[in-house]
């Protein structure tokens, strides 16, 4: 709309791990296995399920109206794409930033794959603290160290015992060994280190560096040897000895029974623990030595934290950015691969007969890697290729210029659109997504793939619950939409806060669904009043207003020069919001604007010049001021509500184009700050003499008379639109005086303020019917001192106030005083009403 060449490019990732979950768990239902199917099979299946399922997520995101350009939308596994990942992963790896190794990862059982640190989740769970005995070699019977533990089926990969070298329990065993308990006798060292916290449990460690994170870390530490005692299955192996092929959560039972028949289980107690979980599976996971590739990330994040410092780029919410900043500034090598059959396969062959880790090509394609082989090892080499893939938020690190034709850096889309400008996504995937794609833009392009992040928040139930399938509250934005409207749903999700999360209510949406009616009754009003498309004289009168011209501004009635003034400054505050990315700011002042004072205040004032007035010229000018005010409304909020904007813009005479590509309204349009001032006295006054009526529940059809009392000033404006007045206070216009004294029979009159020099006097038996209202009243009156005798006497009364609950008495106190107040009102008003007989008779 502001006349930029946009590119807003959809896509979606190949979810590796999610996708290849749903596929083996709907093969299951049919009694098939993965691996009886094969690689290939099951591949072909993924992708079945990907024709037919795929296209959910772009088909609701298609009816929430995202005007992407759907002829360029991508897919990770695209051969563009694929191709991209390839071309990445030589290039780090020629540098030497990727390298594969054997090192501690999170094992994922059921998927049988490496997941990374930030696909796994902890929780606060309740389990047991096994206490085992371990004795002394050499030693007396008394002679033995307790260990607490979690996991005590790890114990067959313990390689030393650990104590704190101030511990003095302990002092006299450091530097001798320890029996490792159902092992057949095996020895480890028992060691010193700082590391030992002799205030847990019993302040003796096993180490066990083939299955705990920090105990791997102290045995590469202290060259400890590293046992890994479990199968890829989270079965135990024959390092376990007869525990060999259970299940491990099996062996721990089996194994603490058998420890407390020796006499070396101690005891069992109550504990809570941090446990890990898969996110996406939600199994345990077990933290495994595994071979595996990785990404060198310390040279990488460098450049990205430099980025953010530099201004380059800019992270909204800020918050974020600190968070961004210490994930950068802490970061771990990136384990890259996948043991998956579903994504990228990693571009690796190895040569038959050798060594994995110290022979092996890194090729675009097998006939490249042959070449290579050939060239090196002979004509009758034989190659394999390596079976796993890559983790999917590795072609997702490269989605921003992958996607614009990289590595063709002279494809024209990647011309004219990289870097691109702006990245919006969830607070949830910073670092799995944002801050990849920074360092991998910055490594592969030298520049920063884009130059803000807007970072929404996530979408929870009306009770703040995060949406899950467990707990049955997920909202499907199609069922959403069927029962409230697109419209109505983007506004309510753009009216929340830049980062925060959004309870989604029926409240709110019902809210926003009111709005919309709103706007098309709006429209349905200015269409009304348009001039008939045939009588073009007509149509040259209204289009012959210049809006834009503020000599022109000041030749309009009051309400319209209101109007248009107040409609030129929020054009101002939403393109700068827009601009700033305040979105839930543009979309409060926008709803503010039309509703409070577009459709409640102009569309009613306009009715006295559109029906009463007999002067074609004030008509033809409310005609055209009604359009103007109303299909820059329609622009402003097009962003927001894309459907029923662009179809009551369609509705509108004389369109040439869609609103979509209309013109964005110019900002620094004239505006005129006196009439906006007059205008909000006449919204005062008309305030103050509907609040009267209300008061003395005078009948709505009923016109009812006024003397308005102000300066000369403000009688001359306000004057002016005596027709305006009465039809927006239901005033009898025959008997509208203006003044500048209070009227001689004031006594009889309500007396109103609406602002610095504005009275008004209303005539009180134009009103009501003062004698029958002062029976009413007298009665009423009668009621509400009983009633708040009544509480008066519940809070004087020792019994209640002392033994009732809390929030109870709290509650007949706030009654109490709130039947006080309205006493004392009714009492002020018929004693004024009875002031009013007296001086009558």
């Amino acid at each position: 709309m502001k006349g930029r060449p946009t590119l807003w490019l959809p896509g979606t990732d190949h979810a590796g791990i999610a996708t290849q979950l749903v596929v083996e768990r709907m093969l299951a239902s049919e009694g098939i296995k993965r691996v009886e199917l094969g690689r290939e099979e099951f591949t072909k299946r993924v992708w079945e399920w990907k024709e037919k399922y795929g296209g959910t997520i772009t088909n609701q995101i298609r009816r929430l109206g995202a005007s992407c350009d759907w002829t360029r939308e991508h897919f990770t596994l695209d051969e563009q794409l694929s191709r991209a990942v390839i071309e990445a992963f030589i290039k780090l790896h020629e540098k030497g930033l990727i390298y594969q190794g054997s090192y501690m990862v999170n094992w994922s059982p059921n998927l049988q794959t490496a997941v990374s640190d930030l696909e796994v989740e902890y929780s606060e769970e309740p389990g047991s603290l096994y206490h085992i005995k371990y004795r002394v070699a050499g030693g007396s019977r008394s002679d033995f160290l307790t260990i607490a533990t979690t996991r005590p089926e790890t114990l067959f990969g313990d390689t030393a015992i650990a104590v704190n070298p101030e511990d003095e329990r302990y002092a006299k065993y450091i530097g001798k060994s320890a029996i490792v308990p159902m092992t057949f006798g095996r020895h480890v060292p028992i060691i010193a280190d700082k590391y030992v916290d002799k205030d847990f449990g019993t302040g003796v460690l096993k180490i066990s560096p083939g299955h705990d994170h920090n105990d791997y870390l102290l045995a590469r530490k202290l060259g400890l040897p590293i046992l890994n005692v479990m199968n890829k299955d989270g079965t135990l192996n024959e390092v376990a000895g007869l525990y060999n092929g259970l299940d491990r959560f099996e062996a721990r039972k089996k194994l603490w029974a058998e420890l407390e028949e020796t006499g070396l289980g101690v005891k069992k107690e109550a504990h809570t623990s941090r446990v890990p979980r898969s996110q996406r599976g939600g199994e345990i996971i077990e933290p495994l030595v595994s071979k595996q590739w990785f990404v060198t990330m310390e040279p990488l994040a460098e450049k990205a934290l430099e980025a953010v410092k530099k201004g380059e780029l800019t992270i909204m919410p800020e918050r974020f950015e600190k968070i961004y900043n210490h994930w950068l500034s802490n970061i771990k090598d990136w384990c890259i691969s996948r043991q998956l059959w579903w994504g990228h396969r990693i571009p690796v062959w190895y040569i038959v007969g050798k060594d994995c880790e110290e022979d092996y090509i890194v090729a675009k394609n097998e006939d490249e890697a042959l070449k290579k082989a050939q060239k090196k090892y002979g004509k009758n080499v034989e190659i394999y290729q390596d079976p796993d893939v890559l983790d999917t938020w590795f072609s997702s690190s490269l989605w921003p210029f992958s996607t614009l034709g990289w590595p063709d850096v002279s494809s024209e889309d990647f011309k004219h659109f990289y870097p691109t400008s702006v990245l919006e996504t969830g607070h949830d995937i910073l670092f799995f997504w944002v801050a990849r794609m920074v360092m991998m833009g910055i490594e592969f392009t030298g520049s920063v793939p884009f130059t803000h992040v807007y970072l929404h928040g996530l979408i929870r139930d009306s009770q703040g619950r995060k949406m899950s399938k467990s707990l049955g509250n997920v909202i499907d934005p199609l069922d959403t939409i069927k029962e409230f409207g697109t419209d109505a749903l983007r506004f309510t999700l753009a009216l929340g806060t830049v980062g925060q999360d959004l309870n989604l209510s029926t409240e709110r949406l019902t809210s926003n669904k009111a709005f919309t009616n709103k706007l098309w009754n709006a429209g349905k009003f200015v269409l009304q009043n348009l001039p008939n498309r045939s009588d073009e004289s007509a149509w040259e009168r209204l289009l012959a207003h210049k809006f834009d011209k503020e000599e022109y501004l000041l030749t309009l009635p009051l309400p319209e020069c209101w109007v248009v003034s107040k409609l030129h400054v929020l054009i101002d505050a939403v393109t700068t919001s827009y601009d700033k990315y305040f979105y839930n700011d543009v979309a409060r002042e926008i709803y503010e604007f039309f509703w409070g004072e577009f459709a409640d205040w102009y569309i009613e004032a306009s009715k006295a010049h559109l029906y009463q007035s007999e002067n074609e010229a004030v008509s033809s000018t409310s005609q055209a001021v009604l359009l103007y005010v109303y299909e820059n409304i329609l622009k402003i909020l097009h962003p927001f509500m894309p459907f029923v904007t662009e179809e009551l813009w369609q509705a509108l005479p004389n369109r040439k184009e869609a609103l979509i590509i209309s013109p964005w309204p110019l900002p620094s349009l004239p505006r005129n700050l006196t009439s906006i001032k007059r205008f909000e006295n006449l919204q005062a006054l008309t305030r103050a003499i509907r609040n009267a009526r209300a008061e003395y529940s005078v009948e709505p059809a009923k016109r009812i008379s006024a003397n308005i009392v102000a300066n000369p000033d403000v009688i001359q404006y306000i004057s002016k639109e005596k027709d305006v007045l009465a039809l927006l206070s239901r005033l009898d216009t025959q008997s509208i005086h203006f003044t500048d004294s209070p009227p001689e029979d004031a006594n009889q009159c309500v007396h109103l303020v609406a602002g610095e020099g504005l009275e008004a006097y209303l005539p009180l038996a134009d009103m009501v019917d003062i004698s029958a209202e002062v029976q009413r009243l007298s009665k009423r009156l009668l009621k509400m001192q009983n009633e708040y005798d009544g509480l008066l006497a519940r809070l004087s009364s020792p019994n209640f106030v002392e033994k009732a609950p809390e929030d109870v008495v709290r509650g007949v106190r706030e009654k109490a005083s709130e039947a006080e107040e309205k006493l004392n009102l009714t009492k002020t008003r018929l004693s004024f009403l009875q002031s009013t007989i007296l001086v009558s008779e």
